[in-house]
């Protein structure tokens, strides 16, 4: 889910929703629609189970902070996105993947979190395949089609709620065709909007809503350090950040990373997967 963001020096604003990953966050103490919120491998951590029959989806967005003197860990997430009807899109060259940013992980050797669309693993089922067999890698789940779920959430195309559960288990159901494995029992919502009948909708999959605290501003954007100095000045002990894997809508989220990575490990911040992430702490709702 991607959403237009401006630097940090800017005021947050919703507006156009493409089809890369991430943009704004959640509200779950609400439970009304999200609203826009601020801006060598590691061992994998074992997968929480999936907790089915749960009247509603839990939702996490960062971890406690840590007892003074402990480790300091962040989770970079990146969204995979592509909406149902962008084929056409994607047959005339537009590119909705980013292997050079993937790549650049692995170089780094930086655990991360990717919430992939159905779509997205259809049409790049050797990306998504290699990204789910890589221990430093876990995918979660980020819908079949990229549809909101909710009325007014960046422009997107909404899902009817009938089908809200259908789509998120569509998505799963992409990724077992495809051979992606590693995955998690995580849903971030395209476009980050849920209300209370959202989650209720994916209570049954037995998924965990997945935010965020910390918007990585790289949607759309052009200026890496920009991007790179967003991050930093957000990104707090316990944090996730939202960041994108699509060439065509973020195409400066490679360099960033180049910049981020190198001053968090600086600063004495560990990176892992959210997975990890939430054993450190409970979930905020």
């Amino acid at each position: 889910m991607i959403t237009p963001v401006r630097r940090m020096t800017a005021a947050l604003t919703a507006a156009l929703t493409l089809t890369a990953c991430g943009g704004s966050g959640g509200d779950g103490e609400t439970g009304e629609q999200a609203r826009p919120t601020p801006h060598g491998a590691q061992a994998p951590a074992p997968a929480p189970r999936a907790e089915r029959g749960r009247v509603v989806a839990p939702v996490f967005e960062r971890a406690a902070a840590p007892a003074a003197g402990a480790e300091k860990t962040v989770a970079l997430t990146f969204d995979a996105d592509m909406t149902a009807d962008q084929g056409p899109r994607a047959a005339r060259g537009e590119r909705f993947d980013n292997p050079e940013l993937i790549n650049t992980l692995r170089e780094l050797k930086v655990p991360s979190t990717v919430f992939m669309t159905g779509r997205w693993a259809e049409e790049y089922p050797a990306q998504a395949r290699a990204i789910g067999a890589d221990p430093l890698f876990e995918v979660g789940n980020h819908s079949y089609s990229h549809y909101a779920f909710t009325a007014d959430c960046h422009g997107l195309p909404v899902v009817d709620r009938s089908r809200m559960r259908s789509d998120v288990e569509r998505a799963a159901g992409s990724f077992r065709k495809t051979g992606v494995r590693r995955t998690v029992p995580y849903f971030r919502f395209p476009g980050g909007c849920y209300d209370d009948a959202a989650l209720r909708a994916v209570a049954p999959t037995g998924v965990t809503a997945v935010q965020w605290d910390v918007v990585g501003g790289d949607a759309f954007a052009t200026d890496a350090d920009a991007v790179a100095e967003q991050v930093l000045d957000g990104v707090r002990p316990g944090s996730v950040v939202v960041l994108h894997c699509t060439t065509s809508a973020a195409p400066a989220t490679e360099r960033a990373i180049r910049r981020i990575v190198p001053e968090l490990r600086a600063r004495g911040y560990r990176m892992v997967r959210v997975s990890e992430l939430m054993g450190n702490g409970s979930p905020a709702r």
